[in-house]
Parts: C-alpha cells; sequence; structure tokens
C-alpha cells in the first residue's frame, strides 16, 4: 500500500482522537520492525490519535511480544495493542517454533482478552520478503497494522453503546 493510498483511506477511518494504543515491538531484526513501528505510529497519527495516547514498549525478541502484550494489558489503559515482531526463516526449525509460539498465544490474548491484540508479526521466508511487505512493493505492514486495530476499537466500541 502507498502512503498516496493510505491517505486516501485514512478519510474513511474512524476518528482515533479518543483512542489509546499499546505498541510491543521486538528489537529483534530492528531494521525492519523501526520501520513497521514508524509506519505504524505515523498511521496512527494520521488518523486523529493523540501522541500522548500511544504507548511504545520494546522487548529482546519476537517470543517476548507473549509477555509485552499480556503485561501491557493487564497495566495499561490502552483500548487496542500492537504487537511487531519479524522472524526469518533460518536453517533449523526454531522459526517454525517461534512463529507457532507467538500467533497461538496472541490469538489467545486477542480471543480472551478485553482488548484488541493485533497480530503484526512478519513470518518471511528471506530479508527480501520482509523489507517487500515494508517498502509498498507487497505492502506497508505498519500502516496496515495500525489501520486494523483502529478498526477493532471501533468494532468494539460499537458493541457497548
Amino acid at each position: 500500500m502507498s502512503t498516496h493510498t493510505f491517505l486516501k483511506d485514512c478519510s474513511t477511518m474512524p476518528d482515533a482522537s479518543n483512542m489509546r494504543f499499546g505498541l510491543v515491538a521486538a528489537e529483534w531484526n530492528s531494521h525492519l520492525t523501526n520501520v513497521l513501528l514508524e509506519q505504524a505510529v505515523s498511521a496512527l497519527l494520521a488518523t486523529g490519535a493523540k501522541e500522548e495516547h500511544i504507548i511504545i514498549k520494546r522487548v529482546p525478541g519476537s517470543f517476548e511480544l507473549i509477555f509485552g502484550c499480556s503485561e501491557l494489558a493487564k497495566h495499561s489503559s490502552v483500548d487496542a495493542i500492537i504487537a511487531i515482531g519479524s522472524v526469518i526463516r533460518g536453517d533449523t526449525p526454531h522459526f517454525d517454533y517461534i512463529c507457532n509460539g507467538v500467533t497461538n498465544e496472541l490469538a489467545r490474548q486477542n480471543t480472551m482478552g478485553d482488548i484488541p491484540v493485533i497480530y503484526g508479526l512478519l513470518t518471511t521466508e528471506n530479508e527480501r520478503q520482509a523489507i517487500e511487505r515494508i517498502d509498498g512493493t507487497v505492502g506497508r505492514k505498519g500502516e496496515e497494522f495500525a489501520m486494523t486495530a483502529i478498526k477493532m476499537i471501533d468494532f468494539s466500541w460499537s458493541l457497548k453503546k
């Protein structure tokens, strides 16, 4: 998704000015996760979110997103959490264990918790694929994570009216 397309989509997005966001980003593959984080924050701000309503926390790796998201949900007053990480397949089954563990636990938190947990874990075969999911070739996933968080908060709030 190009920035131009994202900005056009902002006009149809719910107002994020009263929404509070928690972002938990893995330090591993930081050359990728930092870009995803920047894209997400920029997208949140572009849709009206206030800077003071965005909490950013870092964890060492993608597996630690599990604990980071869980603790942020318990100890912060946020309306949604975005988990940001990147796992690139290597020569060992480590990729499968990390991806499966994080996916299963974030899915559990998303269904059992009180707020949406947005799955922002890139799982790619190689670094090129990860970059393509950030640079607009295949998407700008950080922006997509932010848009999903806003829409899910809006969905949740619509049920409480």
